[in-house]
């Protein structure tokens, strides 16, 4: 039978694996450089040539995201070893303690908010990189970008509702 702790464990170990990626992820864009012209695959005389805004703001959705993922991993990890502790005896010689539900529900609450956050930073990161590599709002542009903001906005509403029916519970 899984106990109550095992859940919230294996739910933390999920989300720190799933952050882990996307903070290689967000860490890895930021080091591109947006104003490299050979960066780009538009015609640098084409009216949908993007501005310095665009990779301004490219920049800041990877330094956002990325801490964002970085602060629901250092959450979880801090609840995970929050978890052992109260066990006992999986530390050396720590005694049994009790660890409160509604701190473990608030932690873990944080943890989805940051991921969920770090997602939303990504996904306009790359809505960003989109646009210097194809063009502001072009056909191909609008195709790669389409897809990006249905689905990931789509995913994260269906774990916030999971989270939230979990929180629940």
């Amino acid at each position: 039978m899984t106990t109550t702790t095992s859940i919230h464990t294996m739910t933390l170990d999920g989300i720190v694996a799933v952050n882990s990626l996307f903070t290689m992820a967000s860490f890895l864009g930021l080091t591109l450089n947006p104003t490299d012209p050979n960066y780009t695959l538009v015609d640098p005389t084409a009216s949908c040539v993007t501005n310095s805004a665009t990779a301004e703001h490219l920049v800041a959705f990877h330094v956002y995201s990325f801490s964002s993922f970085l602060f629901s991993s250092l959450v979880a990890s801090a609840l995970k070893q929050a978890i052992r502790m109260a066990k006992g005896g999986e530390l050396h010689g720590a005694a049994p303690g009790h660890i409160s539900l509604r701190a473990l529900r608030a932690g873990i609450m944080a943890s989805a908010m940051g991921a969920s956050s770090g997602c939303i930073f990504l996904m306009l990161a790359l809505v960003d990189l989109v646009q210097i590599k194809l063009g502001s709002w072009g056909w191909y542009s609008l195709a790669a970008i389409g897809p990006l903001v249905v689905l990931v906005p789509s995913a994260l509403v269906i774990y916030i509702c999971i989270v939230l029916h979990a929180f629940t519970r």
